[in-house]
């Protein structure tokens, strides 16, 4: 096959010589595998943890919650439970999603303390039902866990440490961006250059996007686990979109993963090839994947434990014909762990979303696993 990905151009014929240069593997991973090809490959603590404030609205009990991960400024998270609730519940990490909308992290799939922020109001109806979906987690009777990750929200670069092109060709500094829908797409823009460059320093320093995203949520997964509230044993985790990519590779690499949700963000890498590389974010493409596998292998790497993928058929960042691959090669992972039944794939019809339909299986799934 030769491919016409508008990256490649004339250079489409590098995918068959790619499989002489960098011949893929056979998809057998296990979690030390999976560390290793990740990268980043040990387990951290949160630092100075504290509670900043806490709250009560809609439901909901919560906390904002904080730590340090060693580098940067300080991750912070909400931390939701249903009101009134005694006693520990079982614990649910809640991944926020890439969107393209790097200035807010968790408050895209989260109400804090002042209810929905400025912003996200259009991002929840497109792509989330309307609802900030961690939230209806966490009412179903979780202990629910909401973080920053870097490059969103309280890990977010500053925009006047972002540059951005002059009219004379030149690099300058970007302004910082303020709290209107004007600045919040501005900063938005200057976010979606500035991961190719933040990846490259990754790369410099031995280290990936893949890697410090799975690194700095387990080390939320361990923040979560510690806490009274929460049920001694595994967690969960869900996500949708870059969110379903951080589930995806914190199921890879924690054993602390009891059940995952992936909503809208599994394929083969193969299949990829064409049009749907540039659309995706470098969390995606740990560097070492394809000499051991491709990313439904990753997803599978710690099979028996339960995982849920959820496909849409009319997603325009999936062809439908690497979500069906996918979905075979997980359901083959899953059946060679001897537990068919833990592996479970819905495919829906209709665009990119995680709404109401598929937010409420999510739920029911993470019960039938979680709650003993």
């Amino acid at each position: 096959m030769t491919h016409s990905d508008a990256g490649l151009g004339a250079f489409g014929d590098l995918a068959e010589a790619a499989a002489v240069l960098a011949p893929p593997g056979d998809g057998r991973l296990d979690m030390a595998a999976a560390r290793r090809i990740v990268g980043a490959d040990r387990d951290g603590a949160p630092i100075a943890p504290r509670v900043e404030r806490r709250w009560s609205a809609d439901g909901i009990d919560g906390e904002e919650v904080s730590w340090s991960v060693g580098y940067g400024p300080r991750t912070h998270a909400w931390l939701l439970r249903p009101s009134g609730a005694r006693g520990p519940l079982p614990g649910v990490l809640a991944l926020h999603g890439h969107d393209a909308f790097k200035y807010h992290g968790k408050e895209k799939i989260a109400d804090g303390p002042d209810g929905e922020v400025p912003g996200v109001a259009d991002l929840r109806r497109e792509f989330y039902g309307g609802r900030p979906f961690a939230d209806a987690v966490a009412r179903a009777g979780f202990t629910v866990l909401v973080p920053d990750v870097f490059l969103w929200g309280s890990r977010r670069f500053p925009a006047e440490h972002m540059v951005e092109p002059s009219p004379d060709g030149e690099w300058i500094a970007a302004e910082p961006a303020g709290g209107d829908p004007a600045d919040l797409r501005r900063y938005n823009r200057l976010a979606a250059r500035h991961e190719h460059v933040v990846a490259k320093h990754c790369a410099v320093l031995g280290l990936s996007l893949a890697g410090v995203a799975a690194y700095e949520d387990r080390i939320a997964a361990a923040c979560l686990r510690a806490r009274p509230d929460v049920n001694d044993g595994a967690i969960g985790c869900v996500g949708f979109s870059g969110g379903g990519c951080r589930a995806a590779l914190l199921q890879a690499t924690s054993p602390y993963v009891g059940a995952a949700v992936v909503a809208g963000m599994m394929s083969t890498h193969e299949a990829l090839l064409d049009r749907h590389v540039t659309g995706h974010t470098w969390m995606f493409f740990p560097p070492d994947l394809r000499r051991a596998g491709d990313w439904p292998d990753l997803a599978a790497a710690r099979a028996p434990s339960p995982l849920l993928v959820q496909y849409l058929r009319d997603d325009r960042l999936f062809p439908l014909a690497g979500m069906e691959a996918a979905h075979r090669r997980l359901t083959e992972h899953y059946r060679r762990a001897g537990a068919p039944g833990a592996y479970v794939g819905e495919f829906h019809p209709g665009p990119h979303r995680f709404d109401c339909v598929l937010q409420e299986s999510a739920i029911d799934h993470l019960h039938r696993w979680l709650v003993t």
